[in-house]
């Protein structure tokens, strides 16, 4: 009976009669199984774990250990499949999916035993597949034909910068040797002068140190008429009660100097002669002293309301006529308002600003002026020049590929935008972050390296060294490019925390696709019996 079951099992891989070259193999052998499947002599299991009569593959018993002898049947657990598919593309399916009631086969195969209504879709799908892949041979076609106008428009700019950079070197030599003879003039006009200036230096320093000098008898002479003033009995000392003598030195206005605030002005002492006064009594008293000029009446026992009142500081507004010219018996110390004191008349200043040289000595400085105006133009055309020369060179070593293919990429930027960011890569410069409700970017990664593997290197690139995260590493990104008629962003991911994903198409990466026509029985022009 076992015999028989595996006869009948015994069938053409597409069940049914093909070309001449037909071969005869079990259901669910491919065809580059087919010689394992000799029905004259026994069959080997393919794992060699044992060795059956030929009646017993596809009996519906598991007798190898791999599932070899059951291909057509859900006998063995590990076993497969060969969904032929004329029309479209072989595949192949576990075993247990044979007769399970779904159609896993387009050419129903799997299902012969079951009662599901499947039928053989295989040439309508064959049909849709071809299509589709026509469309993406004529996609990449497109693309290809795209990198080789990029690949002719890289190397172009590679051959201009190459020539560019030529120019810019003689360039550069002549504007150094250009700011070395301006540097040269500049050197000998400058001796001149400096020597010129040098008698106006002196007289200058010596006009300094006289309106110095005059300052400060103006002042020590100002100190000298103050102490005398506030030295009521001119003995040479100043005491607490000299001090309480002057409404001035009543800080809180409460209508009466209090020793306190008296022995505050003294440093803390009970007297103080004229010398420690020069030094350091006048000028913690000054500011004090001079912004309320008028003298302190010390108050009675019945003091009027007026003598409690705060003294008037000048300017102020709303006082009485008669109080301000109210008497206290004590000569007034006129000294000005403003406590800013010009430390040089003003026709002094202005003759000062206004000062000019000789014609001699104007022309001198004229001349050096102009020769440094010559040399500083010079200086920043070698500095521009070497600045344009180093970026050159500094891009013609990177790398754009093995035909200069990315060099047209850079110098662009590209954006794509999700519900929070927009992203920007700049290829071979930088890679940013920038929220959409905030101001600001984030900085992914500066351009690194091309990443991809061995056999297909320019597929990725690597931007490294962005801001760091917090609590976390610095932010990196890793560009993933696949082919494609635009050079556009497709989408950002975080896969891990601060390390981002770019997916990017581009012709650049584009191949020039094979030839993928055939016959109608697959999309790769391979038909199997």
């Amino acid at each position: 009976m076992k015999c028989i079951f595996a006869l009948s099992m015994l069938c053409l891989a597409s069940g049914a009669v093909v070309k001449a070259a037909e071969v005869l193999r079990p259901r669910g052998v491919p065809l580059s199984k087919a010689s394992f499947y000799d029905p004259t002599r026994d069959f080997n299991c393919l794992d060699g774990s044992g060795t059956i009569p030929f009646a017993y593959v596809n009996d519906d018993y598991c007798d190898c250990q791999d599932g070899s002898d059951e291909p057509g049947t859900s006998a063995c657990p590990n076993g497969f499949f060969h969904c032929t598919n004329v029309g479209h593309s072989p595949l192949n399916i576990p075993s247990s999916r044979v007769n399970d009631g779904v159609c896993d086969c387009c050419d129903a195969s799997d299902e012969y035993a079951s009662v599901s209504n499947c039928v053989d879709t295989c040439r309508e799908l064959g049909r849709a597949a071809r299509e589709e892949a026509a469309k993406q041979q004529e996609e990449r076609l497109k693309g290809f034909q795209m990198r080789q106008s990029m690949i002719e428009e890289g190397r172009k700019r590679k051959k201009e910068a190459e020539v560019k950079i030529d120019e810019l070197k003689k360039e550069r030599e002549e504007a150094e040797a250009a700011r070395n003879e301006k540097e040269e003039i500049k050197k000998l006009v400058e001796e001149p002068e400096k020597e010129a200036l040098e008698k106006y230096n002196a007289i200058e320093q010596e006009r300094k140190a006289k309106a110095e000098a005059e300052q400060k008898a103006k002042e020590d002479a100002e100190a000298r008429e103050a102490f005398a003033h506030l030295d009521n009995d001119g003995d040479g000392i100043l005491t607490v009660a000299e001090l309480q003598s002057r409404q001035t030195f009543d800080t809180n206005r409460d209508g009466e100097v209090t020793a306190e605030e008296a022995k505050f002005y003294l440093r803390q002492e009970e007297t103080m002669d004229l010398e420690t006064f020069l030094v350091s009594g006048w000028p913690m008293m000054r500011p004090t002293y001079k912004m309320d000029q008028r003298m302190f009446v010390p108050p009675t026992t019945e003091a009027p309301a007026e003598a409690l009142t705060p003294p008037p500081v000048p300017g102020s507004e709303g006082k009485d006529e008669g109080d301000m010219e109210e008497d206290d018996g004590i000569e007034d110390y006129d000294l000005p308002e403003d406590d800013d004191v010009e430390d040089i008349p003003k026709e002094e200043e202005e003759e000062e600003i206004d000062q000019k040289y000789d014609d001699e000595t104007q022309k001198l400085v004229d001349a050096a002026n102009k020769a440094r105006e010559d040399f500083d133009e010079a200086d920043r055309r070698v500095r521009d020049l070497t600045r344009e020369l180093r970026s050159l060179e500094e891009t013609q070593e990177k790398d754009y590929g093995p035909e200069e293919e990315f060099r047209v990429m850079d110098g662009n930027c590209y954006e794509f935008t999700d519900r929070e960011y927009t992203y920007r890569l700049c290829p071979f410069d930088k890679a940013v972050q920038k929220p959409k409700a905030g101001h600001g970017e984030i900085r992914l990664g500066q351009w690194g390296e091309w990443t991809g593997p061995e056999e297909d290197k320019y597929s990725r690139m690597k931007y490294t060294s962005g801001q760091t995260c917090w609590n976390g590493p610095a932010r990196s990104a890793d560009v993933h490019l696949y082919c494609g008629v635009e050079t556009k962003l497709t989408g950002v991911t975080e896969p891990n925390r601060c390390e981002y994903l770019f997916e990017m198409t581009t012709p650049a990466v584009c191949t020039k696709p094979e030839d993928v026509s055939g016959d109608e029985g697959t999309p790769h022009g391979h038909t199997e019996l």
